[in-house]
C-alpha cells in the first residue's frame, strides 16, 4: 500500500481539501502500518481529506474498518473524510456492506 499526498498538506488553503492517494492493497497486511499514516495526516489536514481510492486494487474486511476509524477519528476532529474515485471491487464491497452510505464521494 503506497500513500502519496497530492495537495500540499502545509500549502493547501482551509478550503482546499487534503487529497491523499492510496495505491495497492487495504488488507490486513497493510492497515497496521497505513493506519498510523492516516492518522498522521488527519493531525494535518483541512477539513475536508479526500482519500483517491482509484488505485487501490483490493479492499478486505481489515480496509473496511480502516476507513470506519478514520472516518471516526476524522470527525471528532471537525474533519469531513470523503472517498472519490474507488474502482469497481472497491465500490462493490462498500455497497454490499452498507458503508457507501456513509462516506461522502467527490467527484
Amino acid at each position: 500500500m503506497t500513500v502519496t499526498d497530492t495537495a500540499p498538506l502545509g500549502g493547501a488553503g482551509p478550503a482546499e481539501p487534503t487529497t491523499v492517494q492510496l495505491s495497492g492493497e487495504l488488507d490486513l497486511v497493510t492497515c497496521p502500518a497505513l493506519r498510523d499514516e492516516l492518522h498522521d495526516v488527519l493531525r494535518s489536514s483541512t477539513r475536508l481529506l479526500v482519500l483517491d481510492l482509484s488505485s487501490v486494487t483490493f479492499c478486505d474486511a481489515c480496509g473496511l474498518s480502516l476507513l470506519i476509524d478514520l472516518q471516526r477519528c476524522a470527525r471528532q476532529r471537525g474533519i469531513v473524510l470523503a472517498l472519490t474515485q474507488p474502482r469497481p471491487c472497491v465500490s462493490r464491497l462498500l455497497r454490499i456492506s452498507g458503508l457507501e452510505r456513509s462516506f461522502p464521494f467527490v467527484v
